[in-house]
């Protein structure tokens, strides 16, 4: 039988099905370590009997639990703890450089008993919600990065909301949810702050978002309160076709495709980075560092990013966390 600490409170006006609630009082017990690997489970009639459930209820929660390896099942004896893995789901939006610092933070802080299945929406809804309505009552905890649909909330709200944690971008959250989140607004303008002196070597900023971006439009509204706080000139440009680069002009991107043309154009035009025109990159890269004589950036620390996600797992606790954004002078500011 279960240790006598193990309980199951069943929610019958829930929007959570009766066998996910089941499926996630076990892993939960596990998690506490409330019941241990070898620990025997109430039969199937036994289960039904208890807690009012059906036959197919509690078959349904004791085969998804057993197709996972988390309980297993000898003839004639019934079932019991076969292991105490646990399974995390991580939906990514876009496998970038970036996200891979974010993502190898986050496997590399996870203990060995944490299998971790990463997927990957592409900002597509349709994809978000097969990814999404597929992995209901199959995983421990979720780690989800949202984006800019209306229909994400209610994708995401029969997850409970003590088992998920949204990362990168505060979109479709509400207070009670548990995030871990950058600072596109009053952090980045204070990044930009610390780059006022070398700013001002140049006549003009110019904000490059182009048009297939899903980077946060709130970046633009403080982007213009930092340049009109210290009286820099400025133009935002969301065309990458009429990014033509000009002498004496500062240039913030959000796309790396940009910084691609960026260096190319300089090469053509014999620029000297840093010197005729200015780049200060959006998101940090491994490479940046080295590309040309490198390459100034301003992000958010996405390893440490991946770092909370992780405590989020390990820890058992609530998280609510802004990681700031900083600035990283290189030679080509």
């Amino acid at each position: 039988m279960l240790k006598e600490n193990f309980t199951f409170k069943l929610l019958q006006n829930s929007d959570i099905p009766k066998y996910k609630q089941l499926v996630n009082a076990i892993n939960d017990a596990i998690a506490k370590n409330d019941i241990t690997i070898g620990d025997s489970l109430p039969s199937v009639n036994v289960m039904c009997k208890t807690y009012e459930l059906s036959r197919d209820t509690v078959f349904k929660s004791y085969s998804l639990l057993k197709e996972q390896g988390v309980i297993d099942a000898v003839p004639n004896k019934g079932y019991y703890v076969a292991s105490d893995t646990k399974r995390v789901l991580l939906v990514l939006d876009t496998f970038k450089a970036y996200k891979e610092v974010l993502y190898h933070s986050f496997i590399n802080n996870m203990p060995n008993n944490i299998i971790t299945d990463v997927q990957f929406h592409h900002y597509n809804i349709d994809n978000f919600e097969t990814i999404i309505n597929n992995s209901k009552g199959k995983y421990y905890k979720y780690v989800i990065m949202p984006f800019d649909h209306k229909k994400v909330a209610s994708v995401l709200s029969d997850i409970e909301e003590q088992n998920l944690l949204l990362i990168d971008w505060n979109m479709h959250s509400n207070p009670s949810n548990n995030y871990v989140f950058q600072d596109f607004g009053a952090s980045f303008e204070q990044a930009l702050i610390g780059a006022v002196t070398l700013f001002k070597k140049y006549n003009e900023l110019h904000f490059i978002y182009p048009n297939y971006t899903n980077h946060s439009k709130e970046s633009i509204t403080f982007f213009k309160s930092f340049c009109d706080k210290y009286g820099f000139k400025y133009k935002i440009i969301t065309n990458p076709n009429e990014f033509i680069i000009e002498k004496n002009i500062a240039y913030i991107s959000v796309s790396d495709r940009i910084l691609g043309s960026f260096l190319e154009q300089c090469r053509e035009r014999d620029f000297e980075p840093g010197v005729d025109v200015g780049f200060l990159s959006y998101n940090e890269t491994p490479m940046k560092k080295f590309i040309y004589k490198g390459i100034s950036v301003v992000s958010t620390d996405f390893k440490m990013m991946g770092t909370k996600a992780a405590e989020f797992i390990t820890k058992e606790k609530p998280m609510q966390c802004y990681i700031p954004t900083k600035l990283t002078i290189r030679e080509s500011l």
